[in-house]
């Protein structure tokens, strides 16, 4: 993933952020952006702070064979290693956008993307001189935040 995969041609201020390469598993990560994709700064922020203190679920829609139901979720998870990864990235998209001077309030998250990073190839030993595989995926984050317009 080369820079940023969003590009703006409308000229709209944006405030943007990436996590590169964080060893996170992708198919988790695309059903928490799923999640706060289009919701409020603030919104979405309760949402991954409530999946990191185990109160709410993530909802899984596609990724969820053999997945648990919760209540008032359906089949999902708590995927508290990614939200807080993810809560990392949005807290540093906002702080972009401070810099920006943009109105903080009224910020919502108009892209949370995902993408597969590089593989971190590691063995581990076995019995007899063997050894195994024992890699870790990573996970490539980009969040876009934009000021949602005066409704009037």
């Amino acid at each position: 993933m080369r820079g940023y995969t969003y590009r703006d041609e409308s000229g709209v201020t944006v405030a943007r952020a990436r996590g590169v390469e964080v060893p996170i598993s992708p198919k988790k990560t695309y059903e928490v952006l799923n999640a706060i994709r289009g919701l409020p700064v603030e919104r979405a922020r309760a949402v991954l702070n409530d999946a990191i203190a185990l109160k709410q679920a993530i909802p899984f829609r596609r990724y969820n064979q053999e997945t648990a139901h919760h209540a008032g979720t359906g089949p999902g998870r708590y995927a508290t290693k990614v939200a807080r990864n993810v809560l990392k990235v949005l807290d540093s998209a906002v702080e972009n956008a401070e810099y920006e001077t943009m109105d903080v309030d009224r910020l919502y998250v108009k892209v949370a993307a995902s993408a597969r990073g590089r593989i971190r190839k590691a063995t581990m030993p076995r019995a007899h001189g063997r050894a195994t595989a024992w890699n870790e995926q990573t996970t490539n984050i980009e969040i876009v935040l934009a000021e949602r317009k005066e409704a009037g």
